[in-house]
């Protein structure tokens, strides 16, 4: 009997479909092969992220991942983010995108951008080195990690502009 439970959970779970979970973490449903701390940063690529605030435009200067490889490193095994910088993530598609904090050392806020150029929602101090899925129940196309609690202090909420230099057109 119980060799039966067992097959028919690892059916199910191989039938599941689950959303993938970037946040430089990994794929759903499966722990990747982890890189190194040691490794150079995701990317090397900049842009410069203007977001419209409560007290008007803040900014953060960017990484930019749009590769796989990249999104799935995102930000983990990094133990320091400086104040107003952060990295986009360039989704390639619009989804209800799902991201999860597995390897990541530093509570982030992560902003979720439509394909409008505008924040779809906010999912705020995500804590650090946890596999709990982060979404925001609406469709985005990009997403901004930053230091969390920095959305709240710049009043940057659903529904804010964005605008950005250094990202190729073809990107938005």
């Amino acid at each position: 009997m119980h060799r039966a439970v067992v097959a028919l959970l690892v059916i199910s779970a191989a039938c599941s479909k689950s959303p993938p979970r970037p946040s430089g973490d990994g794929d759903a449903g499966k722990k990747p092969d982890m890189p190194s701390p040691t490794q150079p940063p995701a990317s090397d690529k900049r842009a410069t992220i203007h977001l419209e605030g409560a007290k008007g435009d803040v900014v953060v200067a960017a990484e930019v991942v749009a590769t796989p490889a990249t999104i799935q490193r995102g930000l983990m095994y990094r133990s320091h983010l400086p104040p107003d910088e952060g990295m986009l993530f360039l989704m390639g598609y619009e989804d209800d995108h799902v991201f999860w904090m597995h390897n990541t050392l530093i509570p982030l806020d992560m902003i979720f951008i439509g394909k409008d150029m505008k924040v779809a929602g906010v999912y705020a101090n995500a804590t650090p080195r946890t596999d709990d899925h982060r979404s925001v129940g609406a469709p985005s196309l990009y997403v901004l990690e930053v230091n969390g609690g920095w959305a709240a202090a710049h009043g940057v909420a659903a529904g804010a502009a964005v605008k950005w230099d250094g990202v190729e057109a073809a990107a938005h």
